[in-house]
Parts: C-alpha cells; sequence; structure tokens
C-alpha cells in the first residue's frame, strides 16, 4: 500500500482472546509497530489465526507479531501444539552427546517455527543463548547448557530449524543472564563478573551465531559495572560499541519488557522507552500494563527510525502453511514422534 505506515517502534500486547475496540484504535498509531501474544490471548490455533488476521487487519501498515513459545516452562500456546521441551532436555535426553542431540534440537526449532507460524504470527522471541552458570533460576533449563561450547551448538541446531520453516531468530538475553541469581522481572541483577568471563563464556553463542544469520537480539536488563553502569538494554557501550561494532551485528535489537522491575531504575515509561531506543534499541516491548503502553506510544509520536523500520520489516516473512496443511505433512508428523519422548512432567 502506498499509504502504509512503516514499523513503529513499540510491541505491545493485548488483554483478550479478540481485539477491543480501543486496541484496534491504539494498533494505528505510528509509533506501533507489534504486537506480542501471551497465554490469555490462545485458545486454539483457529481463535489465534483469527485474532492475528484481526490484528493486522486493523493495522494500516506494517506489523509484526511474536510470542515466546521455547518449550518448557515457557510456552505461551498449548492447546493442539505440541509441547516442547525445556532446552536443556535435548541434552539430557541424549546422556551428554551433543551429537546426538543437535538433530533432535533441530528438529523441534522446526516444529516450533511451523506451528506459530501456522497461524501467521512472524516468530517467537528464540532460542535462549545464556548459557546456564548454575545460579540462576530464572535461566535454569531454559539454556541448552552449561558449557559454552555446547550451548552454542545446541542453539545453532535449533535456529536451523527456525530457518528451515522460514521464522528469523531471535537470541536472549545479550550478554548473558545466566551468572545472576535475581529474577530481572522482580529486581535488576548485578553480575560483577569481569569482561574475558564474559567474553569467553556468555558471549560465545553470540560471537558464533551472528555470523551464521542471527536475525535479532534481546539484550538483558542486567548490570555488569566492571563495564557500564547501565542495564545492557539501556547501555551504549553494549548495543552500539560491543554488539554493533565488535560483534558487526546488523539485525533487530529488541528490548526486553520495560514492564520488569529491571528496568524501573531507567525512570518512567516514557524515559525507559527513550533511553533504550537512544543504546541502540530498534523496538521496545511494553507489556501487561496498557496504560504504560498507551503513555510510552503517545510520548514517540512524530519519532522516526528509519534503519529501525527496516531491519523491523525484514523480519516479515509470509508464505507459511496454515495449520489444517501442516498436521498432514510427514515432517511435522516426524517432529512430533521425535519431540514428545523428551517431555517430562511439568517443566517439560
Amino acid at each position: 500500500m502506498l499509504d502504509s505506515q512503516p514499523v513503529g517502534p513499540v510491541m505491545l500486547d493485548l488483554q483478550g482472546t479478540t481485539l477491543a475496540p480501543e486496541e484496534r484504535e491504539l494498533l494505528n498509531h505510528p509509533a506501533v509497530g507489534g504486537v506480542i501474544l501471551f497465554s490469555r490471548n490462545y485458545e486454539s490455533p483457529r481463535q489465534a489465526a483469527a485474532l492475528v488476521a484481526d490484528v493486522r487487519a486493523a493495522r494500516r501498515g506494517e506489523l509484526l507479531l511474536a510470542v515466546d513459545q521455547e518449550g518448557g516452562r515457557v510456552q505461551r500456546m498449548r492447546a493442539r501444539y505440541t509441547r516442547l521441551p525445556a532446552a536443556a532436555r535435548y541434552l539430557e535426553h541424549c546422556g551428554g552427546d551433543v551429537a546426538a542431540a543437535e538433530p533432535l534440537a533441530r528438529e523441534a526449532g522446526w516444529l516450533m517455527a511451523a506451528e506459530v507460524r501456522a497461524v501467521d504470527i512472524d516468530f517467537s522471541f528464540a532460542p535462549v543463548l545464556d548459557v546456564d552458570c548454575g545460579v540462576s533460576e530464572i535461566i535454569g533449563d531454559r539454556a541448552f547448557a552449561r558449557d559454552a561450547e555446547t550451548a552454542t551448538h545446541l542453539a545453532a541446531a535449533f535456529m536451523a530449524g527456525m530457518a528451515e520453516a522460514g521464522m528469523p531468530a531471535v537470541g536472549k538475553h545479550f550478554p548473558g543472564h545466566g551468572g545472576v541469581a535475581a529474577d530481572s522481572h522482580l529486581a535488576l541483577p548485578v553480575d560483577d563478573r569481569p569482561w574475558d568471563v564474559l567474553w569467553s563464556r556468555d558471549l560465545l553463542p553470540y560471537r558464533r551465531l551472528i555470523p551464521r544469520g542471527l536475525d535479532a537480539i534481546m539484550p538483558a536488563h542486567v548490570v555488569y559495572p566492571s563495564l557500564d553502569q547501565h542495564p545492557a538494554g539501556f547501555s551504549r557501550f553494549w548495543l552500539q560499541h560491543v554488539l554493533r561494532q565488535r560483534l558487526d551485528f546488523k539485525g533487530v535489537i529488541f528490548s526486553d519488557d520495560l514492564s520488569m522491575e529491571g528496568a524501573a531504575a531507567i525512570g518512567d515509561f516514557a524515559q525507559r522507552a527513550r533511553s533504550a531506543l537512544d543504546a541502540g534499541c530498534d523496538m521496545v516491548l511494553v507489556c501487561n500494563n496498557p496504560e504504560a503502553a498507551a503513555k510510552v506510544v503517545e510520548s514517540l509520536d512524530g519519532l522516526e527510525l528509519p534503519e529501525s523500520a527496516r531491519r523491523l520489516a525484514a523480519l516479515r516473512r509470509p508464505g507459511a502453511l496454515p495449520w489444517a496443511e501442516l498436521e498432514q505433512t510427514a515432517r511435522w508428523r516426524r517432529a512430533v514422534e521425535l519431540v514428545q519422548p523428551l517431555i517430562t512432567g511439568d517443566g517439560a
């Protein structure tokens, strides 16, 4: 469309399984560029596809749809969807054999991506690239491994599967959330480890996967005081000097949710959004707080970020098989059969 609005810098959420009138109006603000879905927005593939279609129709312009569908504890879409294992399960299931775990991770990455894209959602915020250091409960089994090389290999396999299904990969939480005990949803974690430790361990997945086409990155709401006083998602040191310059990353940078307590020290919601964008984020997330989301959107009225809009638009990749067709493919049936034995208990 000639009058189509570009992708704006704000990703927000919805309250229910259908689009409310005030949400429909907000979606057309130029600052809006994305919607993230949660469990409360999902009932079935048919309902999700209808909601996504309504959201896209409501926006006069470009829009990205996202979800957190890692597997294990973090899987928003469940009914009719394949239950996915936590990232640590691939290696555990194979008795520590990385070579045996890689094809499982790859097939699970494909399955996750194919099912999410089947309802026209663009991407999941995955894979988790944190290296589990044995201290973070919020990361824990969401990480592929405690060894950085192993975590990198398995994340690469998962990412390759996602790419086969046409889904861009979003690595998180840069430069690494695995070395702190505090949960950034509830507090501002502080990681006192020096640069050489972070470079050789936590940053290894990014160093290896950026050259292999990692499409987007989400930084952590974590402070690394030996290097910078700001949380990584609000730090020009981390986003510009390290990520853009030293690691030569050219993809999209998403903020983590600005409603999290780890972002509160930056200021009010408008200040958080401006600080994240000024530091180098292309898009900011404001979740579970409709009033704050509306304030952020209004505070960014008139802001134009053409380079960010271009990077963000590249994440929209139509052409996925719809759900009814996907379920009929031999690839889908084979992937489900491979993944199901990895599920153990509620934590998967």
